[in-house]
């Protein structure tokens, strides 16, 4: 990225008008002349998409083609700062009732009695007094993400800073992970690798069981007190943001001492199914595809828990396949793209998911195959 010479880092002009055009597009398809857009509580990733603001408490977007986005933020203190990075908004307090609040912005770009399109989360009450006042509100969250599946070339370089703050944090635990540390200071020392660096935690998801007698297979999203122990195989799945911008690691690691031949096992299914995902994964390629490669887990007798693959970047996008043993829906039609930005992530597990190992990252979709953007060291690692 180079060095950040406003206070905030910033998209290009060229690209802040890029995406007003694609949403335009798909506003066409819909059939409206305006858009509702909703985040609240740190949720509602197309909020900053379109004004360059990241949700705090709650926020609400009016958008129109030609016009001025109107940026409704609260809380009332955070208006200032709202007002600081969302320049090419009008931003102002949404008040005690934000709801009404953006219905008299839309009155005032004469929405009434007219369809308007709506992204985000928004509550069933608020939801109900924009279809009283418009008629219809057309459900939008699902052109948004095709928005989002393919990455610009300004979106891949703010992607590769977020790999880069992703890769320092698992680095650190790698460096200073060890016998006597509890999950909490695990993720300390994650976090203090990249948050003075301008990076933000995504997720530190760890998971530590003892390799002879294990009791855990996949990473726990909230940390536990227990203390690492030597013979503890420990996982991690790890992702720093750079402004919405989050690379994802996921590795394992043994504690003072090698991998019995279990975790072995387990860990090689996990690599040649990784390896034969990303040997796969090109422009044209399929989500049948990817489920075909995942087969060295199934052959070696194993199984997973996680997600095989999953799209990434401005949500939590599709496909979202499981291998053959673990597919909790149908394997979908769906053809990947070059921009696109996929976390491939084989947590391979026992059957009876007592043990389990982790391997994977963020990978982007090129015109020739992939390209990896983390530059953490793969494999079986030793703390």
């Amino acid at each position: 990225m180079g060095a950040v010479r406003e206070p905030y880092p910033r998209f290009s002009d060229a690209e802040m008008e890029r995406r007003r055009s694609a949403l335009a597009m798909a506003m066409d398809v819909a059939g409206v002349e305006h858009v509702l857009v909703y985040g609240a509580n740190r949720n509602g990733s197309a909020v900053g998409w379109l004004t360059r603001w990241p949700v705090t408490r709650e926020a609400l977007v009016v958008h129109t083609p030609g016009r001025p986005d109107a940026l409704l933020v609260n809380f009332y203190n955070h208006v200032p700062n709202a007002t600081r990075m969302a320049t090419e908004a009008h931003v102002c307090w949404a008040g005690a009732k934000p709801m009404e609040t953006a219905i008299e912005e839309l009155r005032r770009r004469g929405a009434a009695g007219r369809p308007v399109g709506l992204i985000g989360p928004l509550g069933y009450r608020p939801h109900a007094a924009l279809v009283a006042f418009a008629g219809a509100a057309v459900p939008m969250d699902a052109a948004y993400t095709r928005l989002r599946l393919v990455k610009s070339a300004e979106e891949l370089e703010w992607l590769r800073v977020g790999a880069e703050l992703t890769d320092a944090g698992v680095r650190a635990l790698s460096e200073r992970a060890g016998p006597g540390l509890d999950e909490r200071e695990l993720g300390n020392i994650v976090e203090r690798a990249y948050v003075g660096r301008g990076g933000t935690t995504h997720i530190h998801y760890l998971a530590a069981t003892p390799m002879d007698t294990p009791g855990m297979s996949v990473p726990a999203q909230w940390p536990s007190t227990r203390r690492l122990q030597r013979g503890d195989m420990l996982a991690c799945e790890v992702s720093a943001s750079y402004w919405d911008y989050a690379g994802q690691v996921l590795r394992t690691f043994t504690v003072g001492g090698d991998p019995p031949v279990l975790y072995r096992e387990l860990h090689d299914a996990a690599e040649a199914a990784l390896d034969g995902i990303l040997a796969r994964l090109r422009p044209g390629a399929t989500a049948a595809d990817v489920v075909e490669a995942s087969a060295p887990i199934e052959d070696a007798g194993f199984t997973t828990r996680d997600d095989l693959l999953h799209g990434f970047v401005g949500g939590y996008l599709p496909p979202v396949l499981g291998s053959a043993s673990r597919t909790l829906e149908d394997v979908p039609e769906f053809s990947f793209e070059a921009g696109m930005t996929v976390v491939v992530q084989p947590n391979v597990v026992t059957q009876d998911e007592r043990a389990g190992v982790q391997t994977g990252e963020l990978v982007a979709v090129t015109a020739d195959g992939v390209e990896r953007l983390h530059a953490v060291e793969p494999g079986l690692l030793r703390v």
